[in-house]
């Protein structure tokens, strides 16, 4: 079974995609949404995180705040690189377990925002970048998140630039309001079923 990473920058719709992915019967592992659901309830993850972060990472329900944790994070490079040592290696065991469920479908998808940053495209067999305007990216993001332009750039900011990562796709699909997202889906997956 053929793995295939799909990735972009915040805000690129590289969830929009993947949803596409998912109509034509593609297992989707969604690596951002498993890494939040491992901060809270993966033990060993949870325990170290506050041990980087401190208690008031956890409220008292023992939910990850990821509001106080991303305003932290993203302000120290240290501690963000620190962050990703203990969560990334914890996606990659969970993800490999669920690969092992996944047999019969051709190929599935990994969706991750730091696919090319945390080196997971190595473990994939096809790799998709989903590229979009900066300025659409903002308008998108200030409608889903509610936050400030500067938030925006600051998280921006910790990805690689896309002309850093296109030379790494095998694929590229444009998400710019010109070019149809279901015609470049159909497109990519007519070419990974017959690999």
């Amino acid at each position: 079974m053929m793995k295939v990473g799909v990735t972009g920058g915040i805000g690129s719709g590289k969830s929009t995609v993947c949803a596409l992915f998912a109509t034509l019967g593609i297992p989707i592992y969604n690596a951002d949404e498993r890494a939040k659901w491992l901060m809270n309830h993966d033990a060993l993850v949870i325990e170290r995180v506050k041990d980087l972060i401190g208690k008031e990472a956890y409220d008292a329900n023992q939910k990850a705040n990821n509001k106080l944790i991303a305003s932290i994070v993203f302000r120290d490079k240290i501690l963000l690189d620190a962050l990703n040592q203990i969560i990334h290696p914890a996606v990659k065991c969970d993800s490999e377990k669920w690969y092992t469920a996944q047999q019969s479908h051709p190929y599935i998808i990994k969706e991750s925002a730091l696919l090319f940053e945390t080196g997971m495209d190595k473990n994939m067999d096809k790799n998709i970048l989903v590229i979009s305007p900066e300025a659409l990216k903002l308008t998108r993001l200030l409608d889903r998140d509610h936050t400030t332009v500067e938030a925006i750039k600051e998280r921006m900011n910790h990805q690689m630039k896309d002309t850093e990562k296109m030379p790494m796709a095998d694929y590229i699909i444009r998400n710019d309001e010109e070019n149809s997202l279901i015609e470049q889906v159909l497109e990519i997956h007519k070419k990974l079923i017959t690999i």
